[in-house]
């Protein structure tokens, strides 16, 4: 993060004083409910009504211009008319504003012609001014070590520091999403309602916040992302700095990404290319709101796991069961527990004689808190366990004393544990301010609810500790393959046909079949015989080939050459006749330009099921031997490749080959390229070939 983009969130966060544009006594107005929460929550710097119309509101002074106030503004909270806020920012500016929260809509979330023009001059203000600007249509800020509070939420808010931090894109949500945490037990210390984002992004807070020493987690409620290389970096550097940030992202499905067009006036990506780009950066996306207190309760409190390995202690058998499964369905185990840790067991067990991991301590009686504190000392000792859970929810009441002296015995072990430990619970519940009071004083535990959510943020979480923090992967210059590529980049068209494409591919060492263009049966015959009957025919020119008829399989004579090749000829640019290739796995890899997050890799199964099956995984770029490597085994047909069920292994070096060369490729061509589409390569046990190709100019 530059020292001006660290200097202007800064002044957002922390003014000098508030001045209030559009200040008036309508009912019900957010100008007034700003006022009162600003006075409510203690903010101790000035705080100026401003409205040109008038002389006093809300029983204070209300100023006129910016030269009659006491001293030159700060920040300003604007909400006034659309077409006054560019003017009004630019004036306050002069007058020495440093930053501004416009609360006002009718921007470019907004679809019409006004409003895309005053868009572009509010950008043009904030560009020539430098001011520091959320929103606009956002709904305020909080930093609570400044008691500073700019919503205009009635409901009475919690201020106070905490090690949460949020910017979102939708206030409400942003909202809604402290004051669960708040009802958990934790607070935020910072909000962000950052709006359609014209000024300040995503990416300014999230490194802002990276840099507080006060922050252990950053979440983001994201519709769209603006600067996909600022988020990144920011991205990395909360990762860097022990940060985790956890996302919340719209636009899972096409509904979603149309809301999210209609909400910030920006086109949301595919979470398929976020997951990839943006969790190689760090980031920690869930699926729901749920999912991000979960996974920002566990991050806070027990810390990030350094393996995968689950262990447990329940009371309850029915609990036993749900875990396993919840397990199961997250791509996780418990492990099996070693033979020093069953007999350590064995000795604290009063009936029972089977050990198992979850272990059922109700099975086990293990009867006194002794006992059950050293089960869960054990357990965190044995070799193969790297996260333990373990059954309890946060009392709602006194009366329970034995309970809570086993809660603050295991605070005790946890704060000196060198592995995270979690309690859980069998369903969601709340709390109050029993449980809360309580709550305080275990920093070092978390308290998931309800067994699916609570192995959902276990696993974002060993996710997250497990993914290596490698650095920059570099790419050698290529000087004498960029040369070339320029040479075919140049044609002013949108599509090179297959031909063209595999040309392409070649440079990159992608391999193709023999193969050539005929312009007449007689031409076609000629090449049949040369290369060797059988042979294929495709009609040039023709993408997705199959679904239309435009390649002929299997042709082993001149007769039956010469019959498809009337047909085919008939279709595209000629015929292109190549040997034909077999026996070998049907794969698919391509390029795909993301709105948001640019170029991705795509790999898996491919052939003409490719679409049903949807065995394909997406990874970021550039690739190295390692990256490729991790790509080809995120897909089933990893285990085809490596040979399933008795069969040979296929060639891995060759395919791994062909990825880096098509990395090399989109590093090259740049933003020149829109899409690479090779469907199939075939993987045979001693080779690989591209047997069909299609690359798509960038306009």
């Amino acid at each position: 993060m530059s020292a001006n983009a660290r200097a202007k969130v800064e002044a957002l966060l922390n003014p000098r004083n508030v001045v209030i544009l559009g200040a008036t006594d309508r009912p019900g107005n957010w100008a007034q409910r700003v006022w009162r929460n600003l006075k409510r929550y203690g903010f101790a710097a000035p705080v100026y009504p401003f409205n040109p119309g008038r002389d006093s509101v809300w029983d204070t002074r209300c100023y006129r211009s910016f030269a009659e106030l006491p001293e030159p503004p700060d920040h300003l909270v604007v909400l006034i008319p659309a077409a006054a806020v560019p003017g009004a920012l630019a004036d306050a500016a002069r007058a020495g504003a440093r930053s501004a929260t416009v609360m006002t809509s009718g921007f470019d979330e907004a679809t019409d012609a006004e409003s895309a023009r005053l868009t572009e001059q509010l950008k043009r203000v904030i560009a020539e001014t430098g001011l520091a600007v959320s929103g606009p249509n956002c709904l305020g800020n909080l930093n609570a070590t400044a008691q500073f509070m700019t919503m205009p939420d009635d409901r009475p808010q919690k201020v106070a520091p905490g090690p949460v931090a949020i910017v979102g894109q939708s206030g409400g949500i942003v909202m809604a999403i402290k004051r669960t945490l708040e009802e958990r037990g934790t607070d935020t210390g910072w909000v962000v309602t950052s709006g359609n984002e014209t000024g300040l992004t995503t990416a300014d807070y999230i490194a802002y916040f990276a840099a507080q020493p006060s922050v252990k987690a950053i979440v983001s409620y994201l519709e769209s992302v603006h600067d996909s290389d600022a988020f990144l970096a920011a991205c990395r550097a909360a990762r860097d700095a022990g940060k985790p940030v956890v996302v919340m992202k719209l636009g899972a499905s096409e509904q979603g990404r149309e809301a999210a067009l209609a909400h910030t006036g920006r086109l949301a990506g595919s979470m398929e290319a976020f997951d990839a780009v943006a969790g190689a950066s760090g980031v920690i996306r869930v699926k729901n709101l749920d999912a991000v207190v979960e996974a920002v309760e566990y991050a806070v409190h027990a810390g990030i796991p350094r393996g995968r390995g689950l262990g447990a202690i329940t009371f309850s058998g029915g609990l036993r069961g749900l875990l396993l499964d919840a397990a199961a369905a997250n791509g996780l185990t418990f492990s099996d527990l070693s033979d020093t840790t069953r007999a350590k067991l064995k000795k604290l067990l009063t009936v029972g004689t089977i050990i198992g991991n979850p272990l059922d301590a109700g099975f086990a009686a293990l009867t006194s808190q002794d006992a059950y504190l050293q089960s869960v000392e054990i357990l965190l000792g044995d070799p193969g366990i790297d996260v333990l859970l373990l059954q309890e929810e946060l009392p709602r009441g006194a009366g329970t004393e034995r309970k809570e002296a086993n809660l603050r015995a295991v605070e005790a072990i946890a704060a000196k544990a060198k592995k995270p430990i979690a309690f859980t619970t069998m369903i969601s519940h709340g709390l109050t301010d029993y449980s809360r009071t309580l709550r305080e004083g275990l920093p070092h535990l978390a308290f998931l609810q309800e067994v699916d959510k609570s192995m959902e943020a276990v696993r974002v979480l060993i996710n997250y500790g497990m993914r290596k923090k490698s650095a920059p992967i570099t790419v050698a210059p290529r000087k004498k393959q960029k040369q070339r590529l320029e040479k075919i980049l140049s044609a002013k068209r949108e599509t090179l046909d297959e031909v063209e494409s595999k040309a392409l591919l070649k440079i990159y060492g992608i391999a193709s079949p023999k193969e050539g263009i005929a312009r007449s049966e007689k031409e076609a015959v000629a090449l049949a015989k040369e290369l060797g009957f059988p042979v294929v025919a495709k009609a040039v020119g023709i993408a997705h080939k199959s679904d239309v008829g435009a390649v002929v399989l299997g042709l082993d004579s001149a007769k039956a050459l010469r019959a498809a090749y009337k047909n085919l000829s008939r279709m595209g640019e000629g015929v292109l006749i190549a040997e034909q290739i077999s026996d070998g796995l049907e794969l698919v890899f391509g390029l795909h330009r993301d709105p948001e997050m640019g170029m991705v890799i795509l790999f898996g199964a491919g052939g003409v099921e490719l679409e049903l099956t949807r065995d394909v995984a997406l990874s970021a770029l550039p690739l190295d031997t390692d990256a490729a490597d991790a790509l080809i085994d995120s897909t089933c047909v990893a285990k085809l490749i490596a040979g399933y069920r008795g069969k040979p292994a296929l060639d891995r070096k060759a395919l791994v080959k062909a990825l880096l060369g098509l990395s090399a490729l989109a590093m090259d061509a740049g933003p020149r390229i829109r899409s690479i589409d090779v469907n199939p390569f075939l993987l045979k046990r001693r080779s690989g070939v591209a047997l069909d190709a299609l690359v798509v100019l960038a306009d």
